[in-house]
């Protein structure tokens, strides 16, 4: 069905809704008081998306995604003067298999990655962390595999495509998607559906810092194409994603 007013969950209610409904939708205001910081300082990061360089691996031969790409692992026991310990690994390349990306799984993306100014910020890694937090009071303590994307889908080319691979689950435990900003653009309506059945929502998320976070087992997603209103636009996004045990890719060779 499509929703017009937002499902929006309530911050009380966050662990529970992704255990019963795959899925939680946080208003912006909630997701900076989650963080532990203002809107203002999540918004010092935004200056950074403007800086973003351009993804040469898409197969459809688009040229509508730019992107930054870093990699962190977030441990529960080891706790640092900030909380958690949030610790950014030596870059590493973008790796998903076939089956989750039909269309870019099996190569290894290596993109350029998050500015050193941006994950120095402080409100990245509250960001970071208490999202983590949120991930192991649904699945418990855990070592976090955390993949990091600075997104832009732009209409340059007429329309953008925020996930060309269509509907699809990212093999991992659980994504963020947080919308940064819409600049000129109509379309980019989020879809979520139950993986094993027919129940789905679909709204648009309109709000800069408003989050989306799924249990990548139960729901997949996708978002529609994006066009111009007038001669260029652009939507950004920031997706996280958390996996136990180890990056995607952690045990396959590159030969790409």
């Amino acid at each position: 069905m499509t929703t017009r007013e937002l499902p929006y969950t309530a911050p009380s209610q966050l662990t529970e809704a992704i255990r019963s409904e795959g899925y939680a939708l946080l208003r912006p205001q909630d997701v900076a008081r989650l963080a532990g910081c203002s809107l203002d300082e999540l918004q010092s990061l935004v200056p950074s998306w403007d800086r973003l360089e351009l993804d040469n691996y898409l197969k459809d031969g688009g040229r509508y995604r730019r992107r930054r790409h870093s990699c962190f692992i977030h441990e529960e026991e080891s706790r640092d003067d900030a909380g958690h310990a949030l610790v950014q690994v030596p870059h590493r390349p973008h790796w998903q298999p076939v089956e989750y990306n039909a269309l870019h799984g099996g190569m290894h993306r290596l993109f350029e990655p998050v500015e050193t100014a941006t994950i120095a910020n402080p409100a990245w890694g509250r960001l970071l962390r208490a999202l983590g937090d949120v991930c192991s009071s649904v699945r418990g303590r855990q070592t976090w595999y955390v993949e990091a994307h600075q997104f832009r889908i732009d209409t340059a080319d007429g329309i953008g495509r925020p996930t060309p691979e269509g509907a699809h689950r990212d093999g991992v435990d659980f994504v963020a998607v947080i919308l940064i900003q819409r600049t000129g653009i109509k379309g980019g309506e989020t879809r979520v559906f139950e993986a094993d059945g027919p129940a789905g929502k679909r709204f648009t998320m309109l709000e800069p810092w408003t989050l989306l976070l799924l249990d990548d087992a139960a729901v997949i997603h996708e978002s529609t194409p994006i066009q111009p209103l007038g001669e260029h636009g652009h939507r950004d996004t920031l997706v996280l994603t958390w996996r136990a045990g180890s990056f995607q890719g952690a045990d396959v060779a590159q030969t790409d």
